[in-house]
């Protein structure tokens, strides 16, 4: 036996060896997981302006919101029994990369390539006045946890805007239900400036000077030091109380806690010689264009000036009717120009004149702004604005939020509430990678297109006897 083995098991163990060696060496694992190829790179930060390709890192892992156990639940009508499911906590995803800004990358490193040819490619776009507490009281004119604000990936996303800033929605007794219910299930990253009154943007309790508190604005902002950048005072007395200067306590209070919690102070109101007195550097006016920046003479007005020379930061917060181009007309002419475009987005500025991020900017280009100080006002610089250097700019090891977009050549026309300026370009988003992956994509300029998935868990109400089927569909079709 012993003479018959060992030969049998050389030879076993030789033509192992020659089928192996007959075998394709593994291909090597892609170095990344998207090449954008051909787009033309405007980067402020970076002062890129010019054909660029750029690489994305793997890091990417998705975000899981928190789940209540699951009690067992009886079978009816045929149903089989569910078991029961222990409680889940919150999985928060990692954020994929940029890799590498260079001129021509070899596409064979990529799992999938992105065709830039003829667009362009720029950080994700950073809106830093918005409102988002969505919710379903009904009860007044809100914008708290009511019909008027917008849940953010069905308007931001498709757009380019991969950062909002909640202006001024909820308040220290309620941000946390607005993080819980918002914030923590967006694929947009969802920050936030907390009123100053404490009930928040409720549409009735904003002129109630009892619900100023400074110091509980201010804990809360050192309790989510990642999430709350700092404090906004909006539609107190509808920006006057009757007083020459309007009610400066809510102003005062609130640079208080912007303070407490090492914050900017955003004011929505009335712009006079005395609140800029108050305003520290950094701290934003917004609304811009819907306030009286000029004298008559068509010159901007000394303490405006001398405010922005302080260091103040003058936005733009569209909104539904807080640009005019009565007021914006003249304000360009004399070369007051915005230090950072916004669009004050929620449900009643949405559908009109305003509409999103990339049709103001397209109305700023027909204004005489050009593309590169459209795209920095709109990324570099609010990033800065609200303390978040990490946002909006393509460095090599920064965050992977990239817009990337089409600027068609056309007849066009962009309107206010006042007026009409006619346009020769307007921007239409392509692509919009948040956090290193694509989370809106037009035009399929994704190459592989799908790739395979791993297989996903169904769905723990789908019922036993569907579960082979489902099992049968491509992963593809049950992701639509």
């Amino acid at each position: 036996m012993k003479k018959i083995f060992v030969p049998v098991l050389a030879s076993l163990f030789l033509i192992s060896i020659s089928v192996k060696a007959q075998q394709p060496a593994a291909a090597p694992a892609k170095l990344y997981k998207y090449v954008i190829k051909g787009g033309h790179v405007i980067d402020p930060k970076n002062n890129i302006d010019e054909v660029m390709d750029i690489a994305i890192d793997h890091e990417w892992t998705p975000s899981m919101e928190a789940r209540d156990a699951q009690p067992a639940r009886p079978g009816t009508n045929g149903r089989p029994d569910r078991p029961a499911e222990p409680a889940r906590p919150a999985v928060k995803g990692t954020d994929g990369h940029i890799a590498l800004v260079a001129k021509n990358i070899d596409p064979d490193l990529a799992v999938q390539v992105i065709d830039a040819t003829g667009l362009y490619v720029t950080p994700g776009i950073v809106d830093i006045h918005t409102h988002n507490f969505w919710g379903t009281n009904m009860g007044g004119i809100n914008y708290k946890d009511g019909p008027n604000g917008i849940q953010p990936d069905g308007f931001t996303l498709r757009t380019g805007v991969t950062t909002v800033v909640d202006a001024g929605s909820s308040g220290w007794r309620d941000f946390e239900k607005f993080k819980r219910q918002t914030i923590d299930v967006s694929k947009t990253r969802v920050l936030a400036l907390l009123n100053i009154i404490g009930t928040g943007m409720d549409g009735q309790g904003e002129n109630n000077e009892a619900e100023i508190d400074a110091q509980k604005t201010g804990e809360m902002g050192l309790k989510y030091p990642d999430i709350i950048v700092g404090v906004k005072n909006a539609h107190y007395g509808n920006g006057n109380t009757g007083k020459p200067d309007g009610n400066l306590v809510p102003i005062r209070e609130g640079i208080k806690a912007a303070g407490i919690m090492g914050g900017i102070f955003m004011l929505d109101g009335q712009l006079s010689e005395k609140t800029m007195e108050l305003f520290r550097p950094g701290d934003i006016f917004t609304h811009i264009y819907g306030r009286d920046l000029m004298n008559e003479d068509g010159t901007v007005k000394d303490f405006v000036l001398a405010a922005r020379e302080k260091g103040v930061i003058f936005d733009v917060g569209f909104g539904g009717s807080s640009f005019t181009f009565r007021r914006a007309t003249p304000a360009f002419k004399a070369g007051f120009l915005p230090n950072s475009i916004s669009s004050d987005q929620h449900i009643n500025s949405m559908n009109t004149a305003m509409k999103d991020m990339q049709n103001i900017m397209g109305l700023f280009m027909a204004m005489g702004m050009p593309l590169q100080d459209v795209v920095a006002a709109s990324t570099w610089e609010p990033a800065q604005e609200i303390k978040r250097p990490e946002l909006g700019h393509l460095s090599e090891g920064a965050i992977a939020d990239i817009a990337i977009f089409e600027v068609r050549d056309g007849k066009f026309g962009f309107w206010g509430n006042d007026g009409y300026v006619d346009g020769t370009k307007r921007i239409v988003n392509e692509i919009t990678i948040r956090g290193g992956n694509v989370e809106y994509n037009l035009n399929g300029r994704i190459k592989p297109i799908n790739l395979p998935q791993p297989a996903r868990r169904a769905h723990s109400d789908v019922d036993e006897e569907h579960r082979p089927a489902l099992a049968q569909v491509p992963v593809a079709a049950q992701q639509l």
